[in-house]
């Protein structure tokens, strides 16, 4: 099993930038793919950026793919996601997602791909 603990999250104003934190641990080993979700108020909940943790390749939503960056730091499997200029749509609980499965027919942001998730971080601009 892994345990996935988000960070980073408050309330902060439009236009600056945000890094969330994902510490990961358990058996971190089995983890081939991370990302990030996010659900805004009255929302569904909607991917965000995804990581295959061995080879590094990301995903990104369109929504959001000129504002975010997701990363790793695989000595303290942290996950990052980094927002820039945020706006009061961004405004959400964005949770951590792991899966341990390399290839699967589900598509790459959705839910259902994920089989980890943490217990999310809250950001609200306004």
């Amino acid at each position: 099993q892994v345990q996935l603990v988000e960070s980073g999250g408050g309330s902060v104003q439009p236009g600056v930038s945000l890094r969330l934190s994902c510490v990961s641990s358990g058996d971190t080993t089995e983890i081939y793919y991370m990302a990030w979700f996010r659900q805004g108020p009255g929302k569904g909940r909607e991917g965000v950026a995804r990581l295959n943790v061995r080879f590094g390749n990301t995903v990104y939503a369109d929504s959001v793919k000129d504002r975010v960056t997701i990363s790793r730091n695989n000595v303290n499997n942290t996950l990052y996601l980094h927002i820039t200029s945020l706006r009061p749509d961004d405004t959400a609980m964005y949770y951590c997602a792991a899966d341990p499965r390399p290839s699967s027919k589900v598509p790459t942001l959705s839910v259902e791909r994920y089989q980890n998730w943490g217990q999310g971080t809250q950001v609200t601009v306004s």
